[in-house]
């Protein structure tokens, strides 16, 4: 399933009287929920029988209200280049740094992160979409500021 077919089914989803959604098709699967205080879904595929990798593992969540942000934090500023490996934005939409105007920010440069916690969300097509981390590390760079244009494939946040 590629990420315009994705895109569609959220929007679709989104749109209609449907609480939720749930689709399987080999080695992908996809759930959506309107219901309950943390609504996410997760897209996975396995990649070999023998090990299995999140390819494209955005926590799509679809509230009935949009979180607005006026969090204004700016990317960190480092004197030596941020070590640590990159985490891109899986879809194109507006990066939030904080669940909502009064929320303290999903994390700070030097925070510790786990493996699934989310880092940023992003709003695609009035979708809140979580950004999970990828593993367990540090938080050594933060590369977008609250409510910035991001598109696919752009640096979010370094993780070492």
């Amino acid at each position: 399933m590629n990420l315009n077919e994705i895109k569609d089914l959220m929007a679709q989803f989104d749109q209609s009287s449907l609480r939720e959604f749930s689709y399987k098709n080999g080695t992908d699967e996809l759930q959506f929920s309107k219901n309950g205080a943390r609504m996410a879904s997760e897209v996975t595929t396995q990649v070999a029988p023998a090990t299995t990798a999140v390819a494209a593992s955005p926590v799509v969540s679809a509230p009935s209200t949009l979180v607005e942000s006026a969090v204004e934090e700016a990317p960190a500023e480092t004197s030596v280049a941020a070590e640590g490996d990159v985490v891109e934005s899986p879809l194109v939409g507006v990066a939030y740094l904080a669940a909502g105007p009064d929320k303290p920010a999903f994390v700070t440069v030097g925070d510790s992160v786990k493996k699934g916690q989310t880092l940023v969300i992003i709003e695609a097509m009035k979708v809140m979409n979580e950004i999970p981390a990828p593993k367990d590390g540090v938080v050594t760079e933060i590369l977008v500021s609250n409510e910035e244009m991001v598109e696919f494939g752009k640096g979010l946040v370094r993780i070492k």
